[in-house]
C-alpha cells in the first residue's frame, strides 16, 4: 500500500500509467472486449486487469492519478453502441459522470464506431481489462500533463 494512492490501482496499472507520455492512449474495457488479442498490438504488448471493479470504477481510480489531455477534442472516447451511437448505455452514463467529477466540469467522451474502436485500441498504449459486465463498458482516454506547479 502507498500512501494517496487509490488501493483499487494495483503495481501493474501503476507501472503502466507512470510509463505513459502526454497524448498517450490508454483502453479501459469491459469483459466481453477482445482485451487479449488487441492489446498484443499496444505499446504494454499485453493486458492489465482491473477485474473485481465495474468500468466506472476503474475509471475513476484511474483518474485520480492520470491527467486527461486538455489540448484535444478526443481526451476520451466511448464505443458507440451498434445501430445507435448516440444512445448512451448506463455503463457509459456512470463512465461520463466519473469524467466529469474528475475535470471539474462537463466534457463529453466522443463515440467510435465498434470496429473503429477495435482499430484504434491497437494503436493505444495499454488495455486494462475490468470486471464489467454490462455491454458497451469500453472507453480511451487520453493521458494529458502534469504542470510544474502541481
Amino acid at each position: 500500500m502507498l500512501k494517496g494512492i487509490d488501493p483499487r490501482l494495483n503495481a501493474d496499472v501503476l507501472h503502466c500509467l507512470c510509463s505513459m507520455g502526454h497524448g498517450d492512449v490508454l483502453v479501459v474495457s469491459d469483459t466481453n472486449f477482445p482485451a487479449d488479442s488487441i492489446a498484443r498490438d499496444t505499446v504494454c504488448g499485453e493486458p492489465l486487469r482491473m477485474e473485481n471493479l465495474t468500468a466506472a470504477d476503474a475509471v475513476e481510480a484511474i483518474l485520480s492519478v492520470l491527467p486527461l489531455d486538455t489540448f484535444v477534442e478526443d481526451f476520451a472516447m466511448r464505443m458507440q453502441v451498434v445501430d445507435a451511437p448516440d444512445e448512451i448505455p448506463e455503463t457509459q452514463a456512470e463512465i461520463q459522470a466519473k469524467i466529469d467529477a474528475a475535470e471539474g466540469k462537463p466534457r463529453q467522451m466522443i463515440g467510435v464506431e465498434r470496429f473503429g474502436f477495435y482499430d484504434q485500441a491497437r494503436e493505444s498504449y495499454a488495455i486494462i481489462q475490468t470486471g464489467e459486465r454490462r455491454f458497451y463498458g469500453c472507453v480511451m482516454l487520453r493521458k494529458g500533463v502534469i504542470g510544474p506547479d502541481a
